[in-house]
């Protein structure tokens, strides 16, 4: 059997952990779980009082999106009316932030890249503020992304609101929206690992997670620099020799962190390495990716860290923020670290330690075929707590769907020839399927009832279809054939002009390693999936074609030492023939996962699709992007459903209470704040993100809308 020191090291911080080597011969391994006399006792932070306010994205430091406001709940649910619905009126677009509130303001960022404050018992404008006057176009270049947070001050330290932006730190008034003097240069301060999620403060130490990669932390009062942690180490740091080649981008942070106040110990979720899918230019374990990172909030050093998943090929992130939690456990009550996994696992961690509450199951994991890549030895196969999807999709009844024969042989034909399996590799130019690529967990993450030590997931069941193929395609030459003139003219739009594909249209550089030319007129005829029909003529084939198969330019000299260079090639949805998810439902739950047994407690569908509900189908649930909100009144809020409703949920039972239409999608997880004795809930639902083209077509259409609740206020 393989020694179990290098897991055991990657998964405490022990050690670093190694290249892989020869394959292992035991089916599993596992880590243990931490002895009763090793668990850390809860110390009884945060205070209950604290869970009163929502001065932070995600309810607080510990992220858990709980609130002790009791007078919405099970009794009066049926009450709960519009008090309020804001729209920004600069645009339409996806707003993924969950606002906060102070003092009776709220503060969001809106679709037009402003920054707002408003009267959080009405709605009205209070200011807006534009961080950039000249915004990009990348996924950061959008202010509080996914997050901002509130600090109070201290003496001779004007109280502000902190966010991200584009490669920016920002801080401005929260009476104004000014930029805060003192605070870097104009009220910023350069981030150069831009940044999404919002940071957290300890004393006066501002952590903030890289979008790129690494985690900084800055003195929040004058913005200077104190340190930073590489989630990518090189040289000599500990983790560099789990890496053999290097990228610029991977293991970094989209979803979130969580920091414990009493104890200064900041605690960030991180992705997989880059580029996806092509794992063979950085071989290795690849610390930090795809880990838990527990780090001393006062000087970035790391204390531990949990890695799920070794080597990741396939896209498989610890995508959202760990929950801080204290769970009964071995008889005492312990501080825990929950992570929700895109794999349906939740890794429950000592809350010091970092070692797991319940025993980490491993299992060999197959080989790479693929010439140049070297897949990990073991991958997790987690039996407890109890993972909260499927991880396998299978050529089964058990799994394709029977909605309709139609649909159910559209799914049969399309998985025929591709890889299935556990953590299968791989292979050129051939199709593979898996979970997990949307959820299991998403940046969204979970909620947590630290009342009950229940754990509240919003998750996705989507079969991905994966496919890399074989490059070495020469250079178009100049000036354009004939061939590439007809693609720029007809293909470009979709596969981009230098055939690199465009969002879910694949690359077609090296299609000739993957199709012949039958097979490409074939579909020129019948379309594909997104792709329709391509009304060509007669001439324009064959110019075409060799232009695609490269046929019309010298081939590039040949190397026989030279590595095999692959790109990614494309990915879908597995959908039916009328778009809905190509496996039996549900698509999408609300699950309870009870931290103090590891079992799940209920899980029911989420969410509906009209014209499948119209025609009296059984509830499906649909893939979700918003995430829960439980409170003290014993009710679980969550939006983000294909069907632009957000839903009140009987936390015991998960019996659905209450329901009400949004104007959009929810895209961000609800929050809770009272006002004038008066409690609400608030919900970002500006659309679009992700679920377009889940069997709904308007899922694409964006806006610009707050939605606030509140109880029918009596005659």
């Amino acid at each position: 059997m393989r020694s179990l020191l290098p897991l055991l090291a990657c998964a405490t911080g022990l050690g670093a952990g190694l290249l892989p080597a020869a394959r292992a011969e035991a089916e599993y391994q596992t880590i243990p779980a931490a002895a009763a006399g090793e668990l850390t006792p809860a110390n009884g932070w945060p205070a209950r009082e604290s869970y009163g306010s929502w001065t932070r994205s995600l309810g607080g430091p510990t992220s858990n999106r709980f609130s002790s406001l009791t007078q919405i709940n099970r009794a009066t649910i049926g009450r709960l009316k519009v008090a309020w619905i804001y729209h920004s009126g600069d645009g339409a677009a996806n707003v993924q932030c969950n606002p906060i509130v102070v003092g009776g303001v709220m503060f969001a960022p809106t679709s037009g890249k402003n920054l707002v404050a408003l009267d959080a018992a009405t709605g009205r404008e209070l200011w807006r503020t534009r961080p950039m006057p000249e915004p990009g176009n990348r996924l950061e270049d959008h202010p509080a992304r996914r997050g901002l947070l509130y600090w109070p001050g201290e003496a001779g330290a004007a109280p502000r609101l902190v966010f991200t932006c584009g490669d920016w730190i920002y801080a401005v008034d929260p009476k104004t929206g000014a930029p805060v003097a003192g605070f870097g240069t104009d009220g910023r301060v350069a981030l150069p690992v831009g940044g999404t999620v919002a940071g957290a403060v300890w004393h006066r130490v501002l952590v903030v997670p890289g979008y790129i990669r690494d985690v900084l932390g800055y003195d929040i009062v004058t913005g200077r620099l104190l340190w930073r942690f590489a989630t990518m180490p090189q040289g000599a740091a500990f983790g560099a020799n789990t890496w053999e080649g290097h990228e610029e981008y991977g293991a970094n942070c989209w979803g979130g962190m969580a920091l414990d106040e009493s104890r200064g110990i900041a605690y960030v979720a991180t992705g997989s390495p880059k580029p996806n899918y092509l794992g063979n230019r950085h071989l290795g374990d690849n610390l930090f990716a795809n880990c838990v990172i527990a780090l001393d909030a006062a000087t970035g050093k790391r204390l531990w860290h949990f890695q799920e998943i070794r080597h990741d090929i396939w896209d498989l992130d610890i995508p959202a923020p760990p929950n801080l939690v204290t769970v009964m456990h071995e008889g005492r009550r312990v501080d825990a670290v929950a992570q929700v996994t895109k794999i349906g696992n939740t890794l429950l961690l000592d809350r010091v330690s970092g070692k797991p509450l319940f025993p980490f199951r491993l299992r060999r994991a197959p080989e790479a075929s693929l010439p140049g890549e070297k897949t990990a030895p073991y991958q997790p196969d987690v039996q407890w707590p109890e993972p909260f999807v499927r991880h396998q999709f299978t050529f089964s009844p058990a799994d394709i769907t029977d909605r309709t024969p139609a649909a159910h042989a559209f799914v049969v034909q399309e998985i025929a020839h591709a890889n299935l399996g556990w953590f299968t590799p791989f292979s050129a130019a051939r199709p593979t399927i898996y979970y997990g690529m949307l959820g299991g967990g998403e940046w969204t993450g979970a909620a947590f009832d630290p009342d009950s030590g229940r754990l509240y997931i919003s998750s996705n069941e989507l079969p991905w279809s994966v496919t890399i193929a074989q490059d070495d395609d020469a250079p178009p030459l100049k000036p354009a054939t004939p061939g590439e003139v007809i693609y720029q003219q007809i293909c470009a739009g979709c596969h981009s002009p230098e055939l690199r594909g465009i969002g879910v249209a694949p690359p077609l550089r090296g299609l000739r390693h993957r199709l012949s030319d039958a097979e490409v007129v074939a579909l020129w005829k019948t379309g594909r999936g997104a792709m329709p029909p391509i009304p060509l003529a007669e001439a324009q084939k064959k110019p075409l074609l060799d232009f695609l198969m490269a046929r019309d330019r010298p081939p590039l000299p040949a190397d026989p030492h030279a590595p095999v260079h692959y790109i990614f090639a494309n990915y879908h949805n597995v959908v039916d023939n009328e778009g809905y998810p190509g496996i039996k439902p549900p698509w999408g739950t609300l699950n309870c996962l009870d931290l103090n047994s590891g079992k799940i407690l209920w899980r029911v569908p989420m969410g509906e699709y009209p014209a499948l509900a119209a025609a009296g189908g059984p509830k499906t649930g649909t893939p979700s992007f918003a995430g829960a909100m439980v409170t003290a009144g014993g009710l679980v809020f969550c939006a983000g459903t294909a069907d632009s409703k957000i839903r009140a949920f009987d936390s015991r039972s998960g019996a659905e209470l209450w329901s009400a239409a949004l104007p959009y999608v929810g895209t961000a997880p609800p929050a809770s704040y009272q006002v004038g004795g008066r409690q609400f809930i608030v919900v970002t639902a500006t659309g679009g993100g992700k679920l377009y083209g889940h069997g709904l077509a308007e899922n694409g259409v964006t806006g610009d809308a707050y939605v606030a609740f509140a109880l029918e206020e009596k005659q």
